[in-house]
C-alpha cells in the first residue's frame, strides 16, 4: 500500500462530464478524463483491506486485482499496472467506460459514500497503454492443431476467442452482423463507448490467429451441424436478444419500437453502414416515451436527446428509491436507491409508480401513453389514470432468453427454465456433445463484466477439454 493515510487526507474525485447542452449536440464520449497526477491521487485512496470485498464475486466477477494495480498507479508503474490489469480483464478499456462498477459499491470506503474511484483507474490504465503502444498481440509460440469456433463476437465470444487463440488454437469467430462487437457496437451508445476501441482489439486479435466471418447467421445462413463437422468445439456466445413482451394494448400502432431496434439503427448510421432499407426511427422534433426504467431505457434517453426531441418522459413501474442505502443491511452488495444517469440529467422527465396500461393513437398512429400509478403490489390503483403526450415509444423492459429460432431450434440442446442455453457453471458444455455456450446466452441478460467472465471460463473449459489440461486462468 502505497499511501497509508491516503483516504484520510485526499477527496474521492470523479472524472467530469462536458455540460448537458453541449453534450447532447454530438454523439461522442463526453467524459472528461483525469490528469495522471490526479488519477494517481485518486489511487492512493485505496485502503488494500484485509479482506479487499472490491475483488470478490460480489464486487468485480472477473477479479481485477484492484488494489494491487491501484498501489502500482500510486507509485507511477503504470506498465505494470497493464499487466496485472490484463491478467484478469482482456478489454478493460471497455468495461472502464461501460460497467456499472459494482466494486465501488462494495469499496469498505463506501460506508462513508466515498469509494475509490476505481473504475476511473481502470479506464485511465488501459487508455495509458494503448497510448504508450505496451498492449501488442500476443501470438501463441505453438499450434495446437485444433480447431475451435465461436459464434457471436459480443464480450463473451471475444474474451473467450482471444483466450482460446493465446494457447495455440486455431479460432474461428462467426458474426451475424457486418462488424464484430454484438452489443457492445450495436447496443450501446457512442456517446457511452466510441466504437474505434473494439475496432482496435479486433485487430490484435487478428493479429494473434483470430479469423473472424461476418455476416455469417449460424442456424440460418451457415448450418450449426456445418460448424460441429468441421471443428473440435464450437463455443455460443450469441447473447439474449428476445424482448420482454408487455402486450400492451395499442402497441401495434405506428411510432412504437422495441428499444434494440432504435438504438442499433442509430450505431448503424453512425458506423456509416447502409440503413437504407430500414424505415427511420428518428425523435428529431418529436415527444418520446420511455417504457422502463434500466440501462437500455437510459441509452434510449439520450440517443433522443441527442436526435432533437423535443420531451423525452421515462416510466419506471418501480417506486421512487430511497436517496441513500442502508449499508449495514447491504453493502458490500448492489443497493437499490436513487441514481441518475447521465442521460436522465439530460432533461428526462421521470415518472415513478408508472405502470404503462396501453398505447393510445389515432389513425394507426401513436399520440399517446396512457399510465396509472401502482400500490407496493404493482398493481394499478383505480383513479389515478393518466395520459402523457407521445409521438415515438420505446418498450425498454429488458430481455428474456436468447433467440430459439435458427440456431438453438437446430440444436437439438437443452434449455433451463427461462429458456436460456442449459450449460454447466463449472465447464459451460451444453447437452450436446463438443458445443459450450456462455455469456447471456447461458445465464441470462447480465453485465459485460460477467460476459468477458464466462468467456474467459469457457475458454479455460474448451482448453481442457481439447488438451486434458490448461494454463489458462479460471
Amino acid at each position: 500500500m502505497g499511501k497509508v493515510t491516503g483516504f484520510l487526507e485526499i477527496d474521492r474525485r470523479e472524472a467530469k462530464y462536458q455540460p448537458a447542452s453541449d453534450r447532447i449536440r454530438h454523439f461522442r464520449e463526453f467524459t472528461l478524463p483525469l490528469p495522471d497526477a490526479e488519477v494517481a491521487n485518486q489511487a492512493s485512496r485505496c485502503m488494500d483491506c484485509g479482506i479487499p470485498f472490491c475483488h470478490g464475486p460480489n464486487g468485480c466477477p472477473i477479479h481485477n486485482q484492484i488494489p494491487d494495480w491501484n498501489d502500482l498507479v500510486y507509485n507511477g508503474n503504470w506498465e505494470e499496472a497493464t499487466r496485472n490489469l490484463h491478467s484478469t480483464n482482456n478489454f478493460p478499456e471497455f468495461t472502464g467506460r461501460i460497467c456499472p462498477a459494482p466494486c465501488e459499491e462494495a469499496c469498505t470506503l463506501n460506508l462513508e459514500d466515498v469509494p475509490v474511484t476505481i473504475k476511473t483507474v481502470e479506464q485511465a490504465i488501459a487508455d495509458k497503454a494503448w497510448k504508450a503502444g505496451w498492449i501488442k498481440p500476443e501470438v501463441s509460440a505453438h499450434r495446437t492443431g485444433k480447431k475451435v469456433a465461436v459464434v457471436g463476437s459480443g464480450p463473451a465470444g471475444l474474451a473467450a476467442a482471444q483466450q482460446l487463440a493465446r494457447v495455440g488454437h486455431d479460432v474461428h469467430v462467426y458474426e451475424r452482423e457486418p462488424k464484430a462487437g454484438g452489443l457492445l457496437r450495436y447496443g450501446i451508445p457512442d456517446f457511452k463507448m466510441e466504437k474505434h476501441y473494439i475496432d482496435r482489439r479486433v485487430a490484435q486479435m487478428e493479429a494473434e490467429g483470430v479469423t473472424f466471418h461476418y455476416g455469417a447467421n449460424v442456424g440460418v445462413t451457415v448450418p450449426l451441424d456445418e460448424l460441429l463437422e468441421n471443428h473440435d468445439a464450437v463455443l455460443m456466445c450469441g447473447g439474449s436478444e428476445a424482448p420482454r413482451n408487455p402486450e400492451l394494448p395499442g402497441q401495434e400502432l405506428e411510432g412504437v419500437h422495441y428499444a434494440m431496434p432504435y438504438l442499433v439503427q442509430q450505431n448503424r448510421r453512425l458506423g456509416r453502414e447502409d440503413v437504407s432499407n430500414e424505415q427511420p426511427i428518428l425523435a428529431a422534433g418529436k415527444h418520446v416515451v420511455v417504457i422502463g426504467g434500466g440501462d437500455t431505457a437510459s441509452d434510449c434517453v439520450g440517443t433522443a436527446f441527442r436526435q432533437g426531441a423535443l420531451s423525452v418522459h421515462q416510466l419506471d413501474i418501480r417506486p421512487v428509491p430511497p436517496l441513500k442505502e442502508d449499508k449495514l443491511a447491504v453493502w458490500p452488495y448492489w443497493p437499490t436507491k436513487f441514481r441518475t444517469s447521465s442521460s436522465q440529467a439530460e432533461g428526462a422527465e421521470r415518472e415513478f409508480a408508472a405502470a404503462t396500461l396501453g398505447i393510445e393513437g389515432k389513425k394507426g398512429r401513436v399520440t399517446g401513453v396512457k399510465c396509472a400509478r401502482v400500490d407496493l403490489k404493482r398493481l394499478p390503483i383505480e383513479g389515478t389514470e393518466f395520459s402523457i403526450r407521445a409521438d415515438l415509444v420505446f418498450i425498454a423492459l429488458g430481455f428474456v432468453h436468447p433467440l430459439h429460432e435458427g440456431m438453438l431450434s437446430h440444436a437439438g440442446l437443452s434449455l433451463d427454465r427461462r429458456g436460456n442455453v442449459q450449460a454447466g457453471d463449472g465447464d459451460y458444455a451444453t447437452t450436446v456433445p463438443k458445443l459450450f455456450a456462455a455469456g447471456d446466452m447461458r445465464r441470462g441478460q447480465s453485465l459485460v463484466v460477467w460476459a468477458i467472465r464466462e468467456g474467459r471460463q469457457a475458454a479455460q473449459s474448451i482448453d481442457t477439454y481439447l488438451m486434458g489440461t490448461s494454463v489458462l486462468p479460471r
